[in-house]
């Protein structure tokens, strides 16, 4: 274990840096994520205004405030760009030196990813987490159940940042043949934030949809640990959620294996 941390350690170190040196691009990002966050909240305002029912498909005012703040945390905890970052280097050819290293090729990117998460945690993550759990407190929810509720939370957002990540490692080795990645990239965060809950909560989808959504990996990103944090599934609904989570992040390292195997024999290089 501790020749493993001293392996992939500079990784995690070069994430942080990354984030901490990039804080320009980071800020610019995260006000266009919080203009998106507005505009869903009014939308919703709208929604409840002109409705005769305090409770719409299970969601009050204030769960739904909750529902879009704590998504737009999630999503932001979550998001993986080991596609792009695989995709840039295979542009530009320094994906050798990568190759080169003798260390893991996907475990080096998850590294990298867990220095610049560990930050969005720290930062964004646990403020607002601290916030969800004081309103629940205040509304009466008892101390030990929002305890619950929100390491269980944490738990499933680690299985969701660990299925996302892995999913996207199998789109990014794509790059290897398509080359390019840019417009394919934005069909699949369009597709992934709607299948995810990220848009629009998945219950109040059709009943037939939802359910079928439920199932599949992506309610699993945003959708379930959300659900958790906001105390809308009993225990029971959080352990099977939790492991069906476990079940599609097995199915998603497999896949990500078989690819990795497969696709090394198109890999060429360009310029670098």
């Amino acid at each position: 274990m501790t020749k493993l941390w001293r392996r992939y350690k500079p990784f995690i170190s070069a994430g942080m840096q990354e984030m901490i040196t990039y804080r320009l691009h980071f800020f610019l990002w995260r006000i266009g994520d919080v203009m998106g966050a507005f505009v869903a909240y009014y939308l919703w305002k709208a929604v409840f205004d002109s409705s005769s029912q305090a409770l719409i498909r299970g969601f009050d005012r204030t769960d739904m405030t909750f529902y879009i703040l704590m998504s737009f945390v999630t999503t932001l905890l979550i998001k993986s760009d080991s596609y792009f970052m695989i995709g840039e280097e295979v542009r530009e050819g320094s994906i050798v030196m990568r190759l080169l290293r003798p260390v893991h090729f996907a475990t080096s990117f998850l590294f990298t990813e867990l220095g610049s998460k560990w930050i969005l945690l720290m930062t964004i993550g646990f403020p607002f987490m601290a916030l969800v759990a004081v309103t629940k407190l205040l509304a009466g929810m008892p101390f030990f159940q929002v305890l619950q509720v929100s390491f269980v939370y944490l738990f499933s957002l680690t299985l969701a940042f660990l299925i996302h990540f892995y999913f996207n490692l199998c789109f990014g080795f794509s790059a290897f043949v398509l080359k390019n990645l840019w417009g394919t990239n934005l069909l699949k965060d369009s597709l992934v934030a709607f299948l995810s809950g990220g848009l629009l909560p998945l219950a109040f989808l059709p009943p037939l949809l939802a359910d079928v959504l439920q199932i599949l990996p992506f309610s699993s990103l945003v959708y379930t640990p959300v659900m958790i944090l906001l105390g809308k599934y009993t225990l029971e609904q959080m352990l099977i959620a939790c492991a069906l989570q476990v079940f599609w992040l097995l199915v998603m390292v497999a896949c990500s294996q078989l690819i990795w195997k497969r696709i090394q024999s198109h890999i060429t290089i360009q310029g670098g």
